[in-house]
């Protein structure tokens, strides 16, 4: 399904800087070498292709099972006004995705979920994990919830 979700007019302050770049290598270098879990979420390493550059982009992301051996990611940017980058390079290619977790690597296709799926899936991730109700607080958009299955 479509990548539809248009910034917000209200949220907290989008993580950005030097500091956040040095953490989001040290956390992608830990998960590629062992996986790894904050926030009561595990993580992988989402590789995307740049929308603008067409370079490619690795960002950290907590990830939640998804029904199928798929992956549920959140396009929260902590409750930020705007989606974080990597949600447009998706948008953009989202069947140019890669993703690594426990030092395995698998490409996978990424869609937008909708409607009573997507509140299906928003129930179980705020279950396991209530820091992300709390960034919907902060944002008057609906924090997308994209799934990334396994290509073949």
């Amino acid at each position: 399904m479509a990548f539809d979700t248009p910034a917000g007019t209200r949220g907290s302050r989008q993580p950005t800087g030097r500091f956040l770049i040095w953490i989001n290598r040290l956390m992608a270098r830990r998960i590629r070498r062992r996986g790894a879990a904050f926030g009561g979420f595990d993580a992988l390493v989402l590789t995307t292709v740049g929308r603008k550059t067409g370079q490619p982009r690795s960002t950290p992301v907590g990830w939640f099972p998804g029904p199928d051996g798929t992956w549920l990611i959140v396009a929260s940017a902590a409750g930020a006004p705007g989606n974080p980058a990597w949600y447009y390079n998706l948008a953009a290619h989202p069947d140019q995705v890669r993703i690594e977790l426990a030092g395995k690597t698998h490409d996978v296709t990424a869609d937008q979920l909708h409607g009573a799926e997507r509140e299906q899936a928003w129930k179980e991730i705020v279950a396991r994990s209530p820091r992300f109700a709390e960034y919907q607080e902060k944002t008057d958009r609906e924090l997308p919830v994209i799934r990334l299955r396994s290509r073949p």
